[in-house]
């Protein structure tokens, strides 16, 4: 999903949901929960604007059903804010998945009107603030609740739409704060990394950037005490974009620890790999070195790099110490005081 070429389409569609369209899903029963409002019944107010990939060869829409900037804007801080999820009982797995559909509808009216850059990235940056709050909080779901791989697909296009907008002249206050996201997201790409070292001085010596090139450099190095030490000063968002990259590194630091500590009669205290690798408790870090082999007696872990299994499957686990302690304020909120 790509911005065409060519001058900006008009977009005119006032509402969220063009009348058309809400009149279609409504007689179709196609309205969802959190677009009905506290009696039930469908809100033309709360409905929002569904996804729904262009046939090749088919004509572009007519301006009625294109949402302006403004719009788009509304829109969006629409879907950040409480939106009902409370009132409808919908889960957080299926809010996410409203959302995120939502979201990749935006970011359609978007390429099919060609607005301005600063209102483009304005809209792609609150996307990506749910984008990765929803990523972090949901990515221990099973895959039937909360599909991964397809999030990671929209964040990663979300993401370069951005990178995109910035590339054209306008002023992107928030450009540092988000480009440091991007680093992060891509934690330990060649590629990422080459293109952040391609930024504007001003743009790599912001505060941002230079603590998430820390934290990439402590991952490339291996260095997990300063990757962790790290990890625990980030705020929300940018802990909400390392958080994916978790649970590798944590398998990369016991891997390395079987062999760094590979001794018949060496024990290695359980409490201090628990602070180390800044997990939850205790009970967790014995957890996750027994699913990779690892004894743990009395307290203690027996590191030796023959019984340390490399197959064992992945698992993201809810982080209080990393991510979660650190989310104080409502999406709607962070989401503001960052993209402003």
């Amino acid at each position: 999903m790509s911005e065409a070429e060519g001058p900006p389409r008009p977009a005119l569609c006032p509402a969220m949901c063009p009348a058309a369209e809400f009149a279609r899903r409504r007689r179709q029963g196609r309205l969802h929960r959190l677009e009905l409002g506290a009696d039930g019944q469908p809100d033309p107010r709360r409905a929002v604007k569904e996804f729904s990939r262009p046939a090749a060869g088919r004509a572009p829409p007519p301006p009625g059903d294109l949402r302006p900037p403004a719009v788009l804007l509304a829109t969006v801080r629409h879907l950040l804010g409480p939106a009902g999820a409370e009132a409808s009982g919908a889960s957080p797995a299926e809010r996410c998945a409203f959302v995120a559909d939502r979201l990749r509808a935006v970011r359609l009216d978007l390429a099919l009107q060609r607005p301005p850059a600063a209102p483009c990235a304005a809209l792609l940056e609150r996307a990506l603030v749910y984008l990765l709050h929803a990523g972090a909080r949901l990515g221990h779901e099973a895959p039937a609740r909360f599909d991964a791989h397809l999030h990671d697909g929209q964040l990663r296009e979300t993401f370069a739409a951005l990178r995109r907008a910035y590339r054209r002249p306008a002023a992107h206050p928030a450009q540092p704060r988000f480009q440091a996201l991007f680093l992060l997201y891509h934690l330990g790409s060649p590629d990422a990394l080459w293109q952040i070292l391609q930024l504007t001085d001003n743009i790599r010596v912001s505060p941002d950037l230079k603590a998430a090139l820390a934290v990439h450099w402590a991952f490339l190095e291996r260095n997990f005490a300063r990757f962790f030490r790290l990890a625990r000063e980030l705020p929300y968002l940018p802990s909400c974009a390392l958080y994916p990259h978790l649970a590798k590194t944590r398998r990369l630091a016991l891997l390395t620890f079987s062999h760094g500590f590979n001794a018949k009669n060496c024990r290695y205290p359980l409490a201090r790999l628990t602070h180390l690798l800044a997990i939850d408790s205790p009970e967790e870090a014995a957890d996750l070195c027994r699913a990779h082999g690892l004894a743990v007696i009395d307290e203690s872990i027996v590191f030796q790099k023959g019984s340390f299994r490399d197959s064992a499957p992945l698992e993201n686990r809810t982080s209080y110490l990393l991510v979660n302690s650190k989310g104080e304020e409502t999406l709607l909120d962070l989401s503001e005081r960052i993209c402003s």
